[in-house]
This record gives C-alpha cells, sequence and structure tokens, in this order.
C-alpha cells in the first residue's frame, strides 16, 4: 500500500503578543491507502487544528505535511490549493454549501474548478447516489439537516478525491439522521477507495474506523488499531 498521509513532527504554534500557545506538538504518524482513522480528543485538544493542517488549510509553526506525496510545508496558499483541488475532500460539520446555489449547483463547483465537461451529469449522478436526484434544484435552506450533509457528502466526492476530511460530519445531525449519514460516508468511501480521516466526539462513530488516535492537551497519547477493519461494515 502507498503512504497517503505522512506527518513528521508536526508543531503548531500561535503568537498573541509576548505569549506563545502551543496547539500541537511533534505529532507524527501516516496513512495508507484506504485506511480509516478517526481522531477524538475533548474540546480544545487541537484535532480540528491538527485536521487543518492535514489537509492543506493551515501551515504548520514547524514539522511536515506529506500529502499523496506531496510535501506541503512551503507553498503558497494558491499552490495548497490546487493540491486540496485535485487530491482532497471535505465533510464539515456545519455542512458549508454555498447558500444561493441549488443542491445541484454546490455539487457540481468542484468538477467545475478542475475543468471537467459533462459536470451536471455527474453531479446529478452523485446526488441519485445519495438518494437526493429529486432535490437537485432545492436551495439549502429548502433542505433537511441531513439533506444538507448528504449533499455535502456528494460534493467532497465529486472530485474523487485520494482523501477525504470529515470534520464532527454528524454533529448537528439528531441520532437517526446521524446514523443514516454514517452509513453512507463508510458506504461510499469503500466503494471509491478513499483514505478517510474523521475529527469526531462519537466514540461509536470512531469505532467504525480501523484507526483511532486520541490527542489530549495537543499531544497524541494513544494510537490504536481497531479490531474492525472493513469501513464500519
Amino acid at each position: 500500500m502507498s503512504t497517503i498521509l505522512d506527518i513528521q513532527n508536526l508543531t503548531k504554534t500561535y503568537d498573541s503578543g509576548d505569549r506563545h500557545l502551543t496547539v500541537l506538538q511533534d505529532i507524527n504518524f501516516a496513512l495508507q491507502a484506504g485506511d480509516t482513522c478517526s481522531i477524538v480528543g475533548p474540546s480544545g485538544s487541537g484535532k480540528t487544528t491538527l485536521l487543518g493542517l492535514c489537509a492543506g488549510l493551515d501551515r504548520a509553526s514547524s514539522g511536515s505535511v506529506i500529502l499523496n506525496g506531496v510535501k506541503l510545508d512551503n507553498m503558497s496558499e494558491d499552490e495548497r490549493a490546487q493540491v486540496r483541488n485535485m487530491y482532497v475532500g471535505f465533510v464539515f460539520q456545519n455542512f458549508q454549501l454555498i447558500p444561493t446555489l441549488t443542491a445541484l449547483e454546490n455539487v457540481m463547483v468542484p468538477l467545475e474548478l478542475r475543468g471537467e465537461r459533462n459536470v451536471q451529469k455527474q453531479a446529478l449522478e452523485l446526488l441519485g447516489r445519495v438518494g437526493l436526484a429529486e432535490r437537485s434544484d432545492h436551495y439549502p435552506t429548502q433542505l433537511s439537516g441531513g439533506e444538507q450533509q448528504r449533499v455535502s457528502i456528494a460534493r467532497a466526492f465529486s472530485n474523487r478525491p485520494t482523501i477525504l476530511f470529515a470534520d464532527e460530519p454528524t454533529g448537528n445531525l439528531d441520532e437517526e439522521t446521524g446514523t443514516r449519514v454514517e452509513q453512507l460516508l463508510f458506504d461510499l468511501n469503500k466503494e471509491a477507495g478513499t483514505t478517510l480521516v474523521l475529527v469526531t466526539h462519537d466514540l461509536e462513530l470512531a469505532e467504525k474506523t480501523n484507526r483511532i488516535i486520541r490527542i489530549k492537551g495537543g499531544l497524541i497519547v494513544s494510537d490504536q488499531v481497531t479490531a474492525l477493519m472493513n469501513n464500519g461494515q
């Protein structure tokens, strides 16, 4: 298996006046193609910061992020954005759909950014996969929370990502809807062979991945391979 994500001695420090706040310190781990991994820990432990660094949304203070063989450390924001567009998909807790675009148009955006053809057809097929083909012309405000998250999952898979990052993907959903969204996420991920990295407070969700990394105070306190190795099936 090839290494999709390699994190080496990653540290993130914020300066506030003469104070230095270290959010992450000397983080090391690697993920292989097709891995599913959860990052768990208490609020303020650095989980979301780590996810952002792994995805190239932010730059570390020191250490390295190597994403699909590409070293992000000294890249500009534009260069990192190009890497994200090529290899990365995102699912966020608050959906982050564009409110002025329909469900279909939201899913089309990454395809258009890649300069692909037949983007409307591809986007409709993805909406069909998440059970929302008949809602394609609805705007986010016309959709339930669960439907909005399903649109965001379709959008995340639209550029056929090598790695998918999900930040509390069921955090704003009720239990029943969250369970359906989880299953959809794992099903699509397994079908696509994507590497999945979840940040979650939900230990039941974390245990559906084949690896759990626990963070506390900006440090990895445990890195556990679970008995469940089949993407939550």
